[in-house]
């Protein structure tokens, strides 16, 4: 059999009992915390004496009847406070409400604690207040984000929370630059530990974006590139002293003409051909083992090298603490 949901969608009558209940429970809170205080006040001899003068037949009755059996009266309410615990927590099983059986005494750490017949802990169940307006607002019969106590609060839990993260986070980078500053091999360990166990993505990357960038550059530019060869071709045999002693021969003219027009074709196939070949496992081989040969060059270390390196990452975390330090409530807020 299929486990049954966890937080299941009650119908409303099911939903509508648990506030019913509820609501029984803080009335009998507010009672019973009702005649603790007036028991409590009931003892100190001046209010005695003023009610006894006031209302001698009522101090009479709760003399008798009340204050004399408080305890048991006390000890019912108490028994009633028992019963919603383990009656709460039967639903909860049922319904599946949490993850685990024995998590509703820890949710509910306010009901259990209300149970020991003490004022101290019986304040404690007030809380249940806080348990029936989520629920009627799930209900939508009240709207707790519209209330302006929940707004107030809700401000300055923000406000709050940010200057908490970004004083944490202010000491965190400050911490990371007094690091970069105090360490002496901070340009080694990062070519050591983060670019060289890569280095074959990062070969393989630049081989692709070389392919990328160079294939759609003469795709898109492929006419003024062989325009271009085809000037260049023509300004180079018009200033050739050999090509100027043929122009001037008989039919020169004509074959100088088809001279040009053969180097033109023939320096624009030679520049096709070698944009395709951009393609070719031979071309792609060849600029791997360039980036590979070239790689490590380009990863030497030296002094200078090193302090820029670091340079680098403190003026990056340096950006970064500026930006933290921007206050953004005031710009939501303000």
């Amino acid at each position: 059999m299929p486990a049954r949901e966890r937080y299941p969608h009650l119908p409303k009558a099911v939903e509508y009992a648990h506030i019913g209940w509820d609501f029984l429970i803080l009335a009998a809170v507010v009672i019973n915390l009702g005649l603790l205080l007036f028991d409590s006040l009931f003892l100190l001899g001046p209010i005695n004496q003023g009610i006894a003068s006031i209302a001698p037949s009522f101090h009479t009755f709760y003399a008798d009847v009340i204050h004399s059996r408080f305890t048991t009266i006390d000890l019912i309410f108490v028994s009633f406070f028992i019963v919603d615990v383990l009656l709460g927590w039967s639903i909860a099983i049922a319904e599946r409400r949490y993850h685990r059986w024995f998590f509703y005494p820890f949710v509910h750490w306010y009901d259990v604690l209300g149970c020991i017949p003490l004022a101290g802990f019986r304040l404690l169940r007030i809380l249940r207040v806080v348990s029936l307006i989520h629920r009627l607002h799930r209900l939508g019969l009240i709207d707790v984000t519209r209330w302006d106590i929940t707004l107030f609060f809700a401000k300055y839990y923000d406000i709050l929370l940010e200057e908490l993260s970004d004083r944490i986070a202010l000491r965190l980078l400050t911490n990371v630059q007094q690091q970069i500053r105090g360490s002496d091999s901070l340009t080694e360990r990062i070519i050591e530990r983060v670019i060289m166990p890569r280095k074959a993505q990062l070969i393989q990357e630049i081989v692709q974006r070389l392919e990328s960038t160079v294939g759609e550059a003469y795709q898109h530019n492929r006419q003024s590139i062989m325009a271009a060869i085809s000037d260049l071709v023509h300004r180079t045999l018009r200033e050739s002293p050999e090509i100027q002693r043929l122009h001037r021969l008989p039919m020169g003219q004509q074959a100088t003409s088809a001279m040009e027009a053969s180097l033109s074709g023939v320096a624009q196939r030679l520049v096709d051909e070698l944009m395709l070949g951009i393609h070719s496992d031979e071309f792609r081989q060849l600029v791997e083992r360039t980036a590979d040969s070239g790689f490590d060059t380009w990863l030497t270390v030296d002094e200078g090298s090193s302090r820029v390196t670091e340079q680098v990452l403190y003026d990056v975390l340096e950006m970064l603490k500026d930006q933290v330090r921007h206050q953004g409530w005031k710009d939501r807020y303000e």
